[in-house]
């Protein structure tokens, strides 16, 4: 019987953090719970490149132990790697990478398996395409064409063959599949006839529905709407929406059905599973929330870091402002930083009455970070980032349509600005010279007053909650999974640090059936972001400290929200009972084998 736990997640964030899904491995891996419990832990994904050192293969923090790549052993597992590799005509890369929290200190270093695809033997592969067919009616014809479908199907039985030869016999595995990129190696782990694997699907989001909640102008205002009437007519997302099938995503999440478990990070995905077809209905779906930053700080720590953004403000701007909002998030569509601006035209109108004043700093880009030499000279020429030109190395062309609406709004608000900063990094380094010398990133989350995040669609939302173990009020829409997360910890009660903004609510429009909902559009989804923006900018204006005694409250009401939404606590109270549940006698062995040792 096996007593320890050997978990592999398959990812394309194996050797370095992209998005969500790399903070979530960095909370778990920096877990003390999910240390506590899995013994071994081994990172999945393909080899995007064979440019560079072999030194620089398993990314930041990484160290190889083999690539046939780069004709590089210092492992017992090679013998074994080689034979696979003739099988398939694939390159192997292993090695470990290391992950650090440096708050606590805790650190781990898991093993990482990355698989040269490009040029494997066909014959293998064409099996596994036609098992994927005869089993889970996946056409990979459909899709084949795709490189990015493509090279998660090729990765699929390499991985499952060098799991197996590095596995011992103490060792149960479980695969877990972080959205679609690892969908085919958990099929594959299902049709291995000899294999005890246990297969989950890590549901950050449900590509299906993305897709149609950022096409359709009405955006989550009609789709929730639309979704729950339909749910409750017993119709489904082809139905409503016409057929997904061609959509290789849609294809391959929909395949998650026949894993062991699915943990979706929010209580909307997982509706949005359920609502792909009947068989989801049945499937065994979990809430494993993401966890939160929680780290106490002093109110002098807060005063100082937000004195660091007054002053950087006056540098920019000419005044300090009383308060300090920021979002930083990516510069996509789905988070709706539309709305970030419709709520400050209310609350700019309400300070002028009292006198207040804001700035807005908005960290988003859509390109990568741009050279330091570059930024000094934008900000030489014609002061960036108060004022920006279309052309790189400045606007790109999605930055440039949003920063005409910031131009708009800058132009007719006197006590509210906003302040674009379209650069990855917050620091003198990467943001000009009139950043104060001693501002950290971390400064824009502890010395926030309000963090915006009113998305459209937003799995969970670990970005717009950053802020709250720090004293700052956090936004965000219902959509939001945290939003769930927020209401399981606090019982559903009000609590000062949270802001909801329901962009759903349809309030008594006369929409009834599902065919009116899919006709609402931008005209009426204006009309009620105007209503929800207002209703929220007058909650911010009073729940915003007024004083020290305020602040002092804000962050000890905040810190206790976030220590109760800690990577901890998510792992202890939601992934390892799923888990349990998952492969009960070989994981009640393990934990029963761990407690007793």
């Amino acid at each position: 019987m096996a007593s320890e736990m050997m978990m592999a997640h398959v990812t394309h964030e194996a050797t370095g953090k992209i998005g969500g899904i790399g903070a979530v491995l960095q909370g778990l891996f920096t877990s003390k719970a999910y240390l506590q419990e899995i013994d071994r832990s081994v990172l999945i994904g393909p080899l995007f490149t064979t440019e560079g050192k072999v030194s620089d293969r398993l990314g930041e923090n990484g160290e190889v132990l083999y690539s046939s790549v780069d004709g590089f052993v210092n492992t017992g597992y090679a013998p074994a790697f080689r034979k696979i590799e003739n099988h398939y005509k694939a390159g192997i890369v292993y090695g470990k990478r290391t992950f650090i929290d440096k708050e606590t200190g805790i650190k781990s270093s898991p093993e990482v398996l990355l698989v040269d695809v490009r040029h494997m033997a066909k014959g293998p592969i064409n099996q596994f395409k036609k098992q994927l067919f005869e089993e889970f009616g996946i056409r990979s014809d459909l899709y084949e064409h795709l490189w990015e479908y493509e090279q998660y199907v090729r990765l699929a039985p390499v991985a499952i063959d060098v799991l197996k030869a590095i596995a011992t016999a103490q060792e149960a595995t479980t695969i877990v599949s972080h959205e679609f990129m690892g969908m085919p190696t958990v099929l594959a782990a299902i049709l291995e006839p000899s294999s005890d694997f246990t297969t989950v699907f890590y549901a950050h989001e449900v590509a299906t529905i993305r897709r149609i909640v950022e096409k359709h102008p009405g955006h989550d205002t009609m789709f929730y709407n639309a979704m729950h009437q339909a749910k409750k007519n017993n119709l489904y997302v082809n139905d409503v929406f016409g057929d997904q099938n061609s959509y290789f995503k849609h294809a391959l999440v929909k395949a998650s059905r026949h894993c062991d478990k699915i943990c979706a990070v929010g209580d909307y995905v997982a509706e949005e599973l359920q609502f792909l077809s009947p068989e989801f209905e049945t499937a065994d779906i979990n809430i494993v929330y993401n966890g939160i930053p929680a780290h106490q700080i002093s109110i002098t720590e807060k005063l100082e870091s937000k004195e660091k953004l007054r002053k950087y403000c006056e540098n920019l701007l000419g005044y300090k402002p009383d308060f300090i909002f920021t979002h930083v998030t990516r510069l996509v569509q789905s988070k709706g930083l539309w709305r970030d601006i419709r709520v400050l035209e209310h609350i700019e109108k309400e300070f002028r009455t009292q006198d207040k004043t804001a700035v807005l700093f908005l960290l988003s880009t859509e390109v990568s970070q741009r050279r330091s030499d570059d930024i000094q000279e934008m900000e030489a020429k014609y002061n960036w980032p108060v004022a920006h030109r279309e052309a790189m190395p400045d606007l790109s062309g999605g930055e440039a349509t949003f920063y005409t609406a910031i131009q708009e709004f800058n132009a007719k608000s006197r006590n509210v600005k906003i302040v674009f900063i379209n650069q990855f990094g917050f620091s003198r380094d990467t943001c000009g010279n009139r950043m104060p010398k001693d501002m950290e990133f971390m400064d824009i989350r502890i010395g926030s007053d309000v963090e915006f995040g009113q998305s459209i669609y937003e799995p969970f939302g670990i970005a717009q909650l950053e802020p709250l173990t720090f004293g700052g009020i956090c936004v965000f829409s219902s959509v939001c999974g945290c939003a769930g997360f927020v209401r399981d910890i606090t019982a559903g009660e009000d609590v000062e640090n949270v802001i909801i903004a329901d962009y759903t609510d349809l309030d008594n429009l006369g929409y009834f059936n599902v065919d009116d909902m899919l006709h609402i559009g931008q005209p009426m989804r204006n009309r009620i972001e105007d209503y929800v923006s207002d209703r929220v900018a007058m909650q911010i204006c009073s729940r915003l400290p007024k004083n020290k005694s305020e602040i002092d409250k804000m962050i000890g009401t905040g810190y206790e929200l976030a220590k109760h939404m800690s990577w901890d606590v998510v792992v202890k109270d939601y992934l390892l009972n799923h888990l349990d549940e998952a492969h009960p006698d070989q994981y009640s062995k393990a934990i029963y084998t761990k407690t007793q040792s």
